[in-house]
């Protein structure tokens, strides 16, 4: 199975890095925007730099839709995962024109409601997780299964 990672720098990246016993022992490519916390990641693995993009920079999501086609067209994973935050939108969205299953995790900062983005792919993404019980109750598609640490 192939996967590509998907997520912003900063907590976003360190949780991705927290799922690293699950997508350690698949092929994966990384797609991020360079920042302090992502440079070194490109040393030891294959990581597709796009344009940074934080909410509501409507421009530069669509410029990184444009490069999720054409990533996703060549790199073909089975699986992308995100953990968020704003660049995980072009990317599930481009993923629906090629079958690719998506899964969402929620950051941990979000207790009791979803993040923009979490909003805005509640009912894109194929499994949808969150790390409160309580987000179960509000959030019946998502899926509770602990902490990402």
């Amino acid at each position: 199975m192939k996967l590509l990672l998907v997520c912003n720098p900063g907590g976003h990246f360190s949780t991705m890095l927290g799922l690293k016993s699950f997508w350690s022992d698949y092929q994966r490519e990384w797609v991020t925007y360079a920042h302090y916390d992502t440079r070194k990641l490109g040393e030891k693995e294959t990581v597709h730099w796009v344009t940074m993009q934080e909410a509501r920079m409507l421009g530069r999501a669509s410029i990184n839709f444009v490069k999720a086609l054409r990533i996703l067209s060549q790199s073909k994973p089975d699986l992308l995962i995100s953990t968020g935050a704003s660049l995980a939108v072009p990317f599930i969205l481009a993923s629906k024109f090629f079958g690719i299953k998506t899964v969402f995790i929620e950051s941990i900062s979000r207790t009791s409601s979803l993040s923009l983005t979490g909003r805005i792919v509640y009912n894109l993404v194929d499994e949808f997780y969150v790390q409160w019980p309580e987000c179960v109750e509000i959030y019946p598609r998502a899926q509770y299964k602990g902490i990402v640490s």
